[in-house]
């Protein structure tokens, strides 16, 4: 009793602070709504799967006739059709195909006859290379143009900003390419033509990342390097183009509502130069909803390359897509979309925790 009184304080289990409370209060609810979104996200992946599985249930192509030919006598086409399962019940196919497609597995290419996914690991890297330098060009370009027009608010500056913004978003991209390809291959000859590498280089470097700058790199071939970088301009300018347009006329409008925030007037009335309140404050908060902006045009750009890649012969996933529904090959073209769609999803997750660790009003 004695001890215990002597060293009461020291035996006496110390009581959380209300700071330290708060602080795993506010954990706890951070970890929550994380999980909410990765729960959210979870199901709209299966929402997605479940869409390309009746689109490929109601297209009126018979799975059977594009696997072997329409010259099958009706014992090969029951024997193709039970070994595709079609033969199961609807429902009994469909979560056949969600197992399937949790695996990676989406069946074969009619056209290639290899299995869907490894065709997609050899065509995504060309268009993930194309949409990362797109994404670059048009942050590096449009961020700056955005804060330079919501600056110069109602200025010549800022009506030639929105005008190459608005021209972005109004010519179409096909027409761009093939404007691109005559004036600066065709005429001029400052650039190569289609295609990804000229046909002399290709096999000189062996893949590892799948994407050819990278490669040629590490492999020290800067020829190849060189060559490929040069075939990458005008694609990546024409959707890095797309991208500035979308990215600069969302950093403008972040930016007006920035600037009529009052720690900015707070910032110009202690005598804090325009620049550092403009790039330095003002921009610091703006990156917030930009990280969103940003993560979006890239998952556009990867998703909706296709018409560029088709002008560009640029062996990517859209040109893959395409070229897989114009011969009917089901599998290829639903495989692509899931692949599209998840890489979309996860951009969205990760443009979600970024948001909620660089803005901590979201947690």
């Amino acid at each position: 009793m004695a001890l215990d009184t002597v060293n009461g304080a020291a035996s006496t289990p110390p009581r959380p602070s209300g700071g330290g409370r708060r602080a795993r209060h506010a954990a706890a609810r951070h970890g929550g709504s994380i999980l909410r979104v990765i729960a959210t996200l979870a199901f709209t992946f299966l929402g997605l799967l479940a869409v390309t599985f009746f689109i490929g249930r109601v297209v009126p192509i018979d799975p059977v006739l594009a696997a072997v030919g329409d010259r099958v006598n009706a014992a090969t086409y029951e024997r193709v059709r039970i070994e595709l399962g079609l033969n199961l019940p609807l429902w009994e196919q469909f979560f056949r195909y969600i197992w399937a497609a949790l695996q990676g597995e989406f069946g074969e290419s009619v056209l290639t006859s290899n299995p869907v996914l490894d065709d997609i690991r050899r065509v995504f890297p060309a268009t993930l290379e194309l949409a990362t330098v797109a994404t670059v060009i048009g942050v590096v370009l449009g961020v700056p143009a955005g804060v330079v027009a919501a600056t110069r608010r109602g200025t010549w500056i800022d009506h030639a900003i929105r005008l190459l913004g608005l021209a972005g978003y109004s010519v179409p991209v096909f027409w761009l390419g093939l404007m691109g390809l005559l004036v600066f291959y065709a005429r001029l000859d400052w650039l190569p033509g289609p295609g990804r590498i000229d046909l002399f280089f290709e096999g000189l470097v062996t893949p590892v990342t799948g994407i050819i700058l990278i490669d040629s790199a590490l492999a020290g071939e800067w020829d190849v390097f060189w060559n490929a970088a040069l075939h990458l301009v005008l694609p990546a300018s024409i959707l890095g183009y797309f991208s500035l347009a979308y990215i600069s006329r969302m950093t403008r409008s972040f930016m007006l509502e920035q600037l009529q925030q009052e720690y900015v007037i707070t910032a110009r009335i202690k005598g804090l130069t325009e620049r550092a309140v403009v790039w330095r404050h003002a921009l610091g908060n703006a990156r917030v909803p930009l990280v969103t902006v940003i993560a979006l045009s890239y998952g556009t750009l990867l998703e909706g390359s296709v018409l560029t890649e088709i002008v560009f012969s640029w062996p990517g996933l859209g040109f893959y897509i395409t070229n897989s529904l114009l011969n009917a090959d089901m599998n290829a073209v639903l495989g692509g979309t899931i692949v599209v769609g998840a890489v979309f999803i996860g951009l969205n997750l990760l443009s979600d925790i970024l948001y909620r660790l660089l803005d901590p009003r979201a947690r």
